[in-house]
């Protein structure tokens, strides 16, 4: 019988199901101690299909053998090996961020086409620490283990969500402890697009072999690419004679000293490389503290807190970016090099792409739905009690207060919602249409129009990208980019904004001015230059550069607000900051409803009523997740409270009373 979540598996309770490779599957577990200490890890099991392959197996248990031996902040622990019922497994640690390779995808769909230089460079400076641990190592007598990773690769490195580096999967490591598990002459095992050229030749390896395949990450880091593509034979080939461009060919910003580093790293002579993965962190080290003094470490954790945001919210989860960090990001997306590398050098011209979320909720309207019946949520209420049909598309009168229901952005002005449940199984959460004659669209809200929504034939700009501005040459505004990337931001912006008055909306003096005004603080004029980049010239490649920007900074703002203490009554009307506070809160917590995640729900609910106790909408989301975790009277507290702020024509006031009327009928019964 399959696995589920909430299955004892060993001392292990199963968490929840995290992935399947070929040959094995991973899981979100816990610990169970004595006296109720747990402790968070991850599962590694074999498929049971597989507990017959020996081969397999023999590999499981040599990575289990060799990671039970490493113990370095840049290595996944493994804490646990055994059996139970007959399957392998081993229990890691469970690091909180994303694979690399996840990183760099994600980054290339917001318009991050290649790892700023410092991040790339502090990646591969901490696995070479993490390397040269695991190399070194000897047993109690002090006899070297010989451990190789072999498998390095940014599928085998994960980036935590406070900027930890850590390396996994030792699966098919060498070392001289693994008797049983010695590759043949002429096998090779590994990824071939990381092969080191005696690793493609089947020879023997040793540590630096994994300084070839780090130099190789750090490679695609800088270079948004691999060296070589194609079929396997031909790239093996080609690597193992180093018939491949430096990354200075594939990006001319880049500095030499790091050109040289890299390529030194991918010697086809193994003696000319780096003579190991500590003397490759050294010079990886001494470059990165030259060229960026200032550099923190934290600026990977922002930069993966960033691009993992929306899949944090859906768990309930918010981490902080400082604002500094997001107009770091936003010359990084420009240029595609951060400011305080190529001091030397020119920064490559802008490789921004659109932004694009890749994971979008389903909100669509109540009408485009199935009706369904409405039940009470706590799935207590019997067949003898009526069941209510879903709501009709409703469009009451405008009204811009608390007391106004929910308001959204702009033409998402107005949600009405109501929890659709059949007796404790299932349930769809119906959004009424925007409300006729709304509010008109707040400032932020109206970016323009999405690439994705634009018709077939291009949208025409006032003026093309490549165009100069009367009166202001090509060299002018490339200046003026340098200004900005030298952090001159009054120059920048005043060279921007002089290009603005000879041609209005100019996009690429919209972006300049916006990310200086960014720099000095004066968000409010930053926001309009980027919005009417986004508005005026929706195909512009810094377009959905622009938008991920504004929304970044509504997001700092809701932060500010949120943290303020409120000094306003509670009936007064909301503003539009406070308006896009709201409506995020509202759409994460009805997302995690969604995703029965009900705690993580309630307590996105409790953060929004803490700082506006009257919207009428965040009662709501608290009634329905209140009453899903079984804590009915705080549900139909949270019921009352809504039917005391919501309008008379909220769509959802009389399925919620008619709830309520059915939780005292029912309670006055004694069936609660």
């Amino acid at each position: 019988m399959a696995l589920q979540p909430g299955d004892k598996f060993g001392r292990y309770e199963l968490v929840s199901w995290l992935g399947r490779g070929g040959m094995a599957e991973t899981w979100r577990a816990r610990w169970m101690g004595d006296a109720g200490v747990t402790k968070s890890v991850l599962i590694k099991k074999v498929l049971p299909e597989f507990v017959e392959d020996d081969a397999f197996i023999s590999m499981f248990i040599n990575e289990a053998r060799i990671s039970a031996t490493l113990s370095h902040g840049n290595i996944a622990q493994v804490f646990d090996f055994g059996r139970v019922e007959g399957q392998y497994y081993l229990a890691m640690e469970l690091v909180d961020g994303q694979p690399l390779h996840h990183v760099l995808k994600r980054a290339v769909k917001t318009g991050l086409q290649r790892m700023p230089i410092p991040l790339a460079v502090y990646i591969a400076l901490e696995m070479c620490r993490g390397l040269h641990y695991a190399h070194t190592r000897t047993d109690d007598k002090g006899k070297p283990l010989g451990i190789v990773h072999r498998d390095i690769s940014p599928d085998n490195v994960l980036i935590s969500y406070e900027g930890q580096v850590k390396i996994v999967d030792f699966g098919i490591a060498k070392a001289e402890m693994a008797r049983n598990f010695k590759t043949e002459p002429g096998v090779v095992k590994g990824k071939y697009h990381f092969f080191s050229p005696e690793q493609a030749r089947g020879k023997e390896v040793d540590a630096r072999t994994d300084v070839w395949a780090t130099g190789l990450v750090l490679y695609e880091l800088l270079c948004g690419q691999r060296p070589v593509t194609g079929t396997q034979a031909a790239v093996m080939m080609r690597m193992a004679h180093g018939e491949f461009p430096s990354p200075r060919e594939v990006r001319p910003d880049l500095p030499v000293e790091l050109d040289e580093l890299v390529m030194k790293a991918l010697s086809v002579n193994i003696e000319a490389r780096f003579e190991s993965a500590n003397a490759f962190a050294d010079a990886l080290a001494q470059f990165l503290y030259s060229h960026a003094p200032r550099f923190s470490t934290m600026n990977l954790a922002y930069l993966v807190r960033v691009l993992f945001r929306g899949d944090m919210a859906v768990e309930g989860r918010e981490l902080s970016v400082p604002t500094s960090f997001i107009d770091e990001l936003t010359v990084w997306r420009a240029s595609g090099a951060p400011p305080e590398v190529p001091a030397k050098k020119e920064l490559a011209k802008e490789a921004s792409s659109r932004a694009e979320t890749e994971m979008e909720l389903d909100l669509k309207p109540g009408a485009q739905r199935p009706t369904r019946k409405l039940l009470l949520a706590t799935g207590a209420v019997g067949d003898a009690h009526p069941t209510v049909e879903a709501l009709e598309s409703h469009r009451p009168a405008t009204n811009t207060s608390t007391r106004g229901g929910m308001m959204g952005w702009g033409a998402m002005a107005a949600f009405a919602a109501v929890l659709v449940i059949v007796v404790g199984t299932f349930y769809a959460y119906v959004i009424a249409p925007p409300r006729a004659g709304g509010p008109p669209p707040l400032p932020l809200s109206k970016l323009g129009p999405r690439a994705s929504d634009a018709p077939d034939s291009p949208t025409p700009l006032l003026v093309r990208p490549e165009e100069d501005p009367p009166g202001a040459t090509k060299d002018d505004v490339r200046h003026a980019r340098r200004l900005l990337e030298r952090g001159d931001y009054q120059s920048a912006s005043a060279m921007a904004e002089k290009c603005l008055t000879l041609v209005t909306n100019h996009p690429d003096c919209l972006f300049i001015a916006g990310a200086s005004m960014a720099r000095m603080k004066k968000f409010d004029v930053a926001v309009q230059r980027y919005q009417s980049l986004a508005t005026n010239h929706p195909g512009h490649p810094l377009a959905g550069v622009t938008r991920t920007l504004i929304e970044e900074y509504e997001r700092k703002h809701a932060e500010q607000v949120a943290s303020a203490p409120r000094t306003t009554s509670e009936s007064a009307p909301l503003d539009a900051h406070d308006v896009a506070i709201v409506d995020e809160w509202v759409t994460k917590s009805r997302a995690l409803i969604k995703k029965q995640k009900y705690r993580e729900a309630a307590a996105m609910a409790e953060q929004c009523l803490k700082v506006f106790p009257s919207v009428s909408d965040c009662h709501l989301l608290m009634g329905i997740a209140k009453a899903r975790l079984d804590k009915v009277d705080e549900g139909a507290r949270h019921y009352r409270r809504f039917l005391e702020l919501a309008p008379s024509d909220h769509p959802a006031r009389g399925e919620v009373a008619t709830l309520l009327k059915h939780y005292e009928d029912s309670k006055r019964g004694g069936r609660y």
